[in-house]
């Protein structure tokens, strides 16, 4: 299915997401999460890189209601910290005991990092887990965000916000191919450049694999 004649028309584009991923669910094992992964050969060999029981994580893939458009809500990391420092990421981080779920793991990190109101946020569905080197599987959670909100930063964690039109980065046409090395095997990965930014590595594995949900491509390759 080519989703091109619909990029670019809100209300058709927005109820494919829905029935795209109606009844989708996080996992929550590392088990059942390894499984759900297992078809991106990316993930497969992160694996080996993990330590015995990783961490569970959840990101809110934020899809803003623009009058304009659909737009896809991005920070950039702070360029302090440890891990990832500087890269384009969604809100998200670690599942804590106090959280019911992977969605309302998302919704605090989100609220914490962005200060976005988690009553502005309606759950359209979950894509498969994504394995990151940094110890962590990590549940991408989907959301429709109802605009009219401000943002308050937390600098601690990230520097900046943007938005990239949802259209731009489900046209294959923006998906870059790239070559990365894990040890001594070399996979095809995807980066999706906007403007000044560059979405890559699991921010943009997440949206690759919105994208293959989407449009359905049975059998497509994993990133």
């Amino acid at each position: 299915m080519s989703l091109l004649p619909i990029l670019r028309d809100k209300t058709r584009l927005r109820a494919l997401i829905v029935e795209r991923l109606k009844g989708t669910r996080a996992h929550t094992d590392i088990e059942s999460a390894v499984e759900a992964s297992a078809r991106s050969s990316v993930n497969a060999l992160v694996r080996q890189y993990l330590p015995e029981t990783p961490a569970a994580a959840a990101v809110l893939v934020p899809i803003v209601d623009r009058d304009e458009g659909l737009t896809v809500l991005l920070t950039r990391r702070a360029s302090h910290l440890r891990h990832h420092a500087g890269q384009i990421s969604f809100p998200g981080g670690r599942v804590e005991p106090t959280d019911l779920d992977a969605f309302d793991a998302a919704l605090r990190e989100a609220h914490e990092e962005i200060g976005l109101p988690r009553e502005r946020v309606e759950l359209a569905g979950y894509l498969d887990p994504q394995l990151v080197v940094s110890g962590f599987w990590v549940t991408p959670v989907v959301g429709f965000v109802e605009p009219g909100f401000a943002l308050t930063l937390d600098a601690s964690e990230v520097e900046s916000t943007f938005e990239v039109p949802l259209a731009h980065v489900l046209d294959p046409a923006n998906h870059r191919p790239r070559e990365r090395a894990f040890g001594t095997t070399t996979l095809r990965v995807y980066e999706i450049p906007f403007g000044p930014y560059n979405i890559w590595g699991a921010t943009a594995a997440m949206l690759i694999e919105l994208y293959n949900v989407v449009s359905r491509r049975e059998g497509a390759p994993a990133v």
